[in-house]
């Protein structure tokens, strides 16, 4: 009896040794992959420059091939396709590209075999990009934006490893239903509280009021929540027969600043105007009697603050009811412009859009 127990064991070893092992190709291509597209706009993230220490560059120089090309191992995250929306510095992104960039989300997205989206970005207007998609897009799917703040010929390139990152997020079925994300530098933000806080640190993005949606290290995610405001599935906005948005002009508050600019925005045809006021959205005096005068004349005016963090509140040093303005809340004026234009898409009351700064 133990004679065949010893055969049997030997027989047994010899089988496992003898089976044809899955190679580490095989085992991915075993593996099921998310359908992941990546629409391509320009940006640092594509950018050259003559040598690899210089800090001047051009933007939009590599196409989104050449920059998938570089990152080593992102073809085993997911199947990946890549697009050319634009090719571009974010400084020179439109409306119009927008527009163009929410519809093609929207149409991709309605396909059953793409399981998330990768949206190749600058840095100086990501945040704004990030917003109104947050307020458009029409699916629970994932969509990313990601950029760097170094050209892809740098020495030490930020770009290919946040290319990585932001694929591994948008292949990763625990960000799905929390609107639109931003990965930088291993960080995950949200699109509604992000905003950029240095001209040129790597770490430039934060989200200070309401922190982190996640991390991502080397492609390994770790989701902390889901941002609370509306987006997405629960938004109202709907830019699918959309070919213009309405004119929204920011003014910036500074010391003794002249009202006459007030005036010159709503004679240039401005719908709406959006105060970066000093401290909690204030104005001088002569500016605030010229916002008061446009707001009887059917502009909308939100008080937003130049100041990085903190929230605008309604009726604290200005009287908002008997003004008939808005308080942006949370939103910086670059934010807040996005949704008043979204909002005026539409005839709406001050109380109306009020509302929407909360829920958004």
């Amino acid at each position: 009896m133990k004679q065949k127990s010893r055969i049997f064991f030997i027989l047994l070893i010899l089988v496992v040794f003898a089976s044809p092992q899955l190679s580490s190709a095989q085992a991915n291509s075993a593996k099921k992959l998310p359908n992941i597209v990546i629409l391509a706009t320009g940006g640092t993230i594509a950018g050259a420059a003559g040598t690899g220490t210089q800090a001047s560059y051009t933007s939009g120089a590599v196409t989104i091939d050449a920059m998938l090309a570089a990152v080593p191992g992102i073809t085993d995250l997911a199947n990946l396709k890549g697009e050319q929306i634009s090719n571009l510095g974010s400084q020179d992104m439109t409306l119009d590209i927008m527009l163009k960039l929410a519809k093609r989300i929207n149409a991709l997205l309605a396909e059953n075999d793409v399981d998330g989206i990768v949206v190749t970005h600058g840095t100086d207007t990501m945040e704004e990009t990030a917003f109104f998609l947050n307020l458009v897009v029409k699916s629970e799917k994932p969509v990313v934006l990601v950029g760097s703040m170094r050209p892809s010929t740098a020495v030490s390139a930020d770009g290919p490893l946040n290319l990585f990152d932001a694929v591994a997020v948008a292949g990763d079925p625990n960000a799905r239903a929390r609107g639109v994300l931003v990965v930088m530098n291993d960080w995950i933000h949200g699109a509604h509280s992000l905003t950029k806080t240095s001209t040129t640190a790597v770490q430039t993005f934060m989200s200070p009021l309401r922190g982190l949606v996640g991390i991502s290290s080397y492609g390994k995610n770790d989701f902390y929540c889901t941002p609370q405001w509306k987006n997405t599935t629960q938004s109202e906005f709907d830019v699918s027969n959309v070919t213009q948005l309405p004119r929204v002009d920011i003014l910036y508050g500074y010391t003794d600043v002249p009202a006459d600019l007030i005036d010159a925005s709503v004679g240039s045809g401005a719908k709406g105007i959006v105060i970066a006021g000093v401290g909690n959205g204030n104005m001088n005096k002569a500016s605030l009697e010229a916002a008061g005068r446009a707001a009887k004349e059917g502009v909308v005016i939100v008080r937003s603050s130049r100041v990085a963090t903190g929230s605008v509140g309604r009726n604290v040093e200005v009287n908002d009811d008997e003004m008939n303005f808005v308080a942006s809340d949370e939103l910086n004026s670059q934010k807040a412009r996005i949704l008043l234009m979204l909002a005026l898409l539409k005839p709406r009351t001050t109380a109306e859009i009020q509302n929407l700064f909360y829920s958004y």
